[in-house]
C-alpha cells in the first residue's frame, strides 16, 4: 500500500473542522475532544500524528452508526466519513449529507475517536481499546436509545453484540432478520469490500431495501415525536 503523507496528518490537528456544520459542544463532548490519552502511542507510529478525537454526536439523535475509528480524511477533516466510504455509507441509508451530519437525527460514534496511525507498510493501525474503555458506555448513556443502530464493520459488531459476533463480520451480517428491527449489522463500507458485496447478493437486493426503509422510519419518526 501506498505510504500517506505525514505531513498533512501532523498538521491536521491544528486546522478547524471544516464545512458549515459544527462539531458537538457539551461537557462529555468537549473532554473527550480534549483527550491526549493515546498522544505516546500515535507518536511512535509510522504517521507520527497528534490526537485529534472527532466527536460527532448530540443526545437524542434517532439514529446511531458505531463505526471503526477515523482514516487519514477524516483525522484532517474533523468531520466523520469524508471520503469514499462515506459516500457509499450514504448510498446504503438513502440520505443526504444534511441528513447524514444532522446531529440531532444521526450520531456518528466509532470505536476509536482518533485516528489509530499507520504500520511500517502504510495500513491503517486498528482502534486501540483504551479508548472505547475510556470513553464508549458514558458518550451512549449521555446519547440516550437511539430508534436505529448501524453496526459498522467487526470492531463495532463485536463491542455491541458480544457472542453474536464471534463467527465473523459476513455471518453477523448475514442474521440481519435475526437481530431486533432496530439494529443492522453492516460491512464496512470500504471499497476494499466491492468484492464481498459482489459475493454476497442478498445484501444489497435484500438488506438494503430493509435498511433504507428502517433509517426513513427512524427519521420520520423524529419529526412527528421531537425531543
Amino acid at each position: 500500500m501506498q505510504r500517506r503523507n505525514t505531513k498533512k496528518l501532523k498538521s491536521a490537528c491544528a486546522r478547524p473542522i471544516s464545512g458549515g456544520m459544527t462539531a458537538p459542544s457539551g461537557a462529555l463532548p468537549d473532554e473527550i475532544r480534549n483527550c491526549r490519552l493515546c498522544r505516546a502511542r500515535f507518536g511512535a507510529t509510522a504517521s507520527a500524528h497528534q490526537p485529534r478525537p472527532v466527536v460527532w454526536y448530540r443526545p437524542g439523535a434517532r439514529i446511531l452508526i458505531a463505526g471503526q475509528a477515523p482514516g487519514t480524511r477524516v483525522h484532517a477533516s474533523g468531520r466523520p466519513f469524508t471520503d469514499p466510504s462515506g459516500d457509499r455509507l450514504r448510498a446504503w441509508m438513502d440520505i443526504d449529507e444534511a441528513t447524514f451530519y444532522d446531529q440531532r437525527r444521526i450520531a456518528i460514534l466509532p470505536m476509536a475517536f482518533c485516528f489509530p496511525g499507520l504500520d511500517a507498510k502504510g495500513a491503517d493501525l486498528p482502534p486501540p481499546p483504551i479508548c472505547a474503555e475510556t470513553w464508549r458506555r458514558r458518550v451512549l448513556a449521555d446519547m440516550g436509545r437511539p430508534r436505529l443502530t448501524l453496526l459498522v464493520g467487526g470492531y463495532a459488531q463485536k463491542w455491541h453484540l458480544g457472542d453474536g459476533a464471534a463467527d465473523g463480520v459476513t455471518a453477523t451480517v448475514a442474521r440481519w432478520r435475526e437481530h431486533s428491527g432496530e439494529i443492522f449489522a453492516l460491512p464496512h463500507p470500504s471499497w476494499r469490500n466491492t468484492g464481498w458485496i459482489k459475493k454476497n447478493p442478498w445484501f444489497t437486493a435484500e438488506l438494503l431495501p430493509e435498511l433504507k426503509n428502517r433509517v426513513k422510519d427512524a427519521l420520520n419518526d423524529e419529526r412527528s415525536n421531537p425531543d
